[in-house]
């Protein structure tokens, strides 16, 4: 492994057997170093890949301008992150979230809080995600003696959210929040009743409406077998619930300009059923 640009004493853009660019980071990997020079394989803490999203000057003005101590403690979350959650994490979050606490830490030296418009909705739909966004606020004051406020747990979360999902910009995270908080409502409203957040149903249907909300937003369609035959079962049998699921449609349609297909009307039926029914 060779290096290819050094950002700074710790942190060395490289290039591996395969031509591949990687981003290589361990205390004074960098120092003294060169391009073509060897990199010290003792030294290596981490690596990471480099995306097509990220190039090596996009990346230099990026990490050469975060104290090594902030992207320490961002690479600790992100390893507490995998850990909780038991799954791997999109190469991304390393960046993105290393910029986010960086410019957190600017923003809370200067006197300046950003507001979590939708902290209430992430405590709900993701709490996973929210409990390890509170642990990283820990991490950051037990490391960088920072107290940042909750909201910060929330946009941790978002970003941890977003790299499970491997694709969407946390900014559309935050709009598939705040959609699914809309299908709640037409679903309360349907029914005119509340219904009951702990419970397991709940649970799984706000489950389904994440991977729902995602396929909309990716144009992604099920794959789906469902005959005409259970639709028009469901349509009999449920109808209260199957009418909800088609305000639910017609909202989709509307704000997303999607018509929902058999397969999803069927499962959101099916899901609306369980909740309404405890």
């Amino acid at each position: 492994m060779r290096v290819k640009k050094v950002i700074n004493n710790n942190i060395v853009v490289s290039l591996d057997h395969s031509n591949q660019e990687l981003i290589v980071m361990g205390k004074g990997i960098g120092f003294k170093r060169k391009a073509g020079d060897e990199v010290d394989a003792a030294a290596i803490e981490k690596v990471y890949s480099i995306t097509k999203e990220w190039n090596v000057s996009k990346l230099t003005n990026l990490l050469s301008a975060i104290p090594l101590e902030e992207i320490q403690v961002a690479n600790d979350i992100i390893s507490f992150a995998k850990v909780s959650l038991g799954k791997k994490l999109s190469e991304n979050l390393f960046l993105t979230l290393s910029d986010h606490i960086h410019f957190a830490l600017e923003r809370h030296q200067e006197g300046r809080q950003l507001k979590n418009a939708v902290l209430w909705e992430i405590k709900r739909f993701y709490n996973h995600e929210f409990l390890i966004g509170k642990e990283a606020l820990s991490m950051i004051q037990s490391r960088l003696q920072i107290s940042l406020p909750e909201d910060e747990a929330g946009f941790i979360a978002l970003h941890i959210f977003n790299a499970e999902l491997s694709g969407s910009e946390v900014n559309q995270v935050s709009e598939m929040t705040q959609t699914i908080q809309a299908i709640l409502n037409i679903v309360k409203y349907h029914f005119n009743m509340e219904l009951d957040e702990y419970s397991l149903n709940f649970e799984r249907f706000v489950t389904h409406l994440k991977f729902f909300v995602q396929r909309v937003f990716t144009d992604v369609h099920l794959d789906g077998d469902e005959t005409a035959g259970f639709m028009f079962m469901l349509k009999d049998k449920y109808p209260k619930e199957y009418q909800c699921a088609l305000k639910i449609g017609e909202y989709i349609q509307k704000q997303f300009g999607r018509k929902l297909d058999n397969d999803e009307l069927i499962y959101l039926t099916i899901h609306i059923k369980r909740i309404t029914s405890e």
